[in-house]
């Protein structure tokens, strides 16, 4: 980002209105001047051996040549934003490691914890640089000494960063309203997949790899808010069944390696973990992949537990083959998230002679139901609505599905099975196999 222009600074002066003088301010501006000569003689220490230097830049420099340890391409290959960088400063600085510990790092950060936003160093110069103009190459040999601010520059940067903090702000609000569109578009897309794959021919390949771009986006957007994880989360019946199958049968899972197809919250993969699996691979495309690193971590489980952001099609594994594939695909009415697809494509990539997917096999059943609060809530609701007619609209509710919970005495026939599909470890079974059992 660009310095500030005076007029910037004279515009921000402008805001502040004019103030009284007293004796107690000008004993303030003299403090002022004091702080301003003793940053004069400010001395940054190196974050790798005990010698200090005069400015950050020339530390920069030392730490490059002396340690081989590039800062500034660290904050650029790992994406740091201000508090990243803060984190990674007082990390090094807290665990005193050496340049080649820095060197291959990858996957999750060492320094990702909040402990690592408090100062390791009172006052430590490399904390208050701007991050912008670090990466911008705007800061030189003969910047202000410790890269600090001063004067009106000070009160400038601390209105820059204030407004890029609501800058922040606004940009999440704008990504949550994306999200919640994108959650609408995925339940229109899913429906005209569900309801055309009857259609489908022999020559149908995957519906997820078919995917246009902003679909696809749409698609794992969808599963970066928290709400879809904890909406399944507390869908006990589902999540207890996996959780009392996996505990049940340790001898399945002892010291295999297992791969968690659309991890989530990583809820699968520390079930495996804790049932004896000598490694557990995650993979998810959606942002709450972050969050479930922190899960992990937070159950001491990062030994276990690799986490790979990416769509199962295009990452690539620590590994070549997998004992056992888990995971969460079922959507509504089994198939409404098209997602067995890639489950069946990581089945044919990385399954070992022998291995196992669970769940290996699945039901659809349909029981006829007569819930006349429901029927009147949404069905008969439209014959007057504030004294008007509205039975127009009943033909688009009608034909559209809805997900309920029902109470068992609305449930007036007995459950029949219309389809039960074939093992999913098994080599036969297909997508198109899949879709012609509709």
């Amino acid at each position: 980002m660009a310095e500030p222009t005076d007029t910037y600074s004279t515009a921000a002066d402008d805001e502040v209105p004019d103030l009284l003088h007293s004796e107690e301010e000008e004993d303030d501006d003299e403090q002022w001047h004091c702080m301003e000569e003793d940053a004069d003689g400010v001395s940054v220490s190196c974050l790798f051996c005990q010698r200090s230097f005069s400015s950050v830049p020339e530390t920069f420099q030392h730490c490059q040549s002396e340690h081989g340890v590039d800062l500034l391409q660290l904050v650029t290959t790992h994406r740091l934003d201000e508090y990243g960088y803060i984190k990674m400063i007082n990390y090094i600085r807290t665990a005193k490691c050496s340049g080649d510990s820095l060197a291959g790092l990858g996957g999750a950060l060492p320094w990702d914890g909040d402990e690592y936003m408090k100062p390791a160093l009172p006052d430590d110069p490399l904390l208050l640089i701007d991050l912008e103009d670090l990466i911008g190459g705007e800061m030189k040999l003969d910047a202000a000494p410790g890269g600090q601010v001063e004067g009106k520059d000070q009160t400038t940067a601390l209105l820059r960063k204030a407004q890029q903090a609501e800058e922040r702000a606004e940009r999440s609000e704008e990504a949550l309203a994306r999200a919640m569109e994108d959650l609408h578009k995925l339940k229109v897309l899913a429906q005209g997949l569900v309801l055309s794959a009857g259609r489908a021919g022999p020559s149908c390949s995957g519906a997820v790899a078919e995917l246009q771009e902003d679909e696809d986006e749409a698609y794992f957007s969808s599963y970066g808010h928290y709400s879809i994880h904890e909406e399944m989360l507390k869908d006990t019946v589902r999540t207890e069944s996996y959780r009392d199958f996996i505990y049940g049968n340790p001898d399945v899972f002892k010291d295999k390696v297992v791969l968690d197809v659309g991890c989530g919250t990583g809820i699968l993969s520390m079930f495996a973990a804790r049932s004896g699996a000598k490694k557990v691979i995650a993979v998810d495309q959606s942002e709450i992949i972050y969050q479930a690193i922190d899960i992990v971590r937070s159950n001491q489980l990062e030994n276990t537990i690799t986490l790979i952001k990416g769509r199962i099609e295009d990452v690539d594994l620590p590994v070549e083959k997998v004992d056992i594939i888990i995971s969460e695909w079922m959507g509504y009415f089994l198939l409404f998230e098209s997602m067995l697809d890639s489950v069946l494509w990581a089945r044919d990539r990385y399954l070992a002679d022998g291995g196992l997917v669970f769940p290996d096999r699945c039901i659809i059943s349909l029981a006829a139901v007569g819930d006349t609060e429901k029927h009147s809530d949404r069905i008969a609701f439209w014959d007057n609505v504030y004294g008007f007619k509205m039975e127009c609209m009943k033909e688009v509710v009608i034909p559209e599905a809805v997900v309920e919970v029902l109470k068992p005495e609305t449930v007036i026939s007995e459950p029949a099975v219309i389809q039960v599909s074939k093992d999913t470890d098994s080599s036969t079974l297909t997508l198109t196999v899949v879709l012609n059992m509709i």
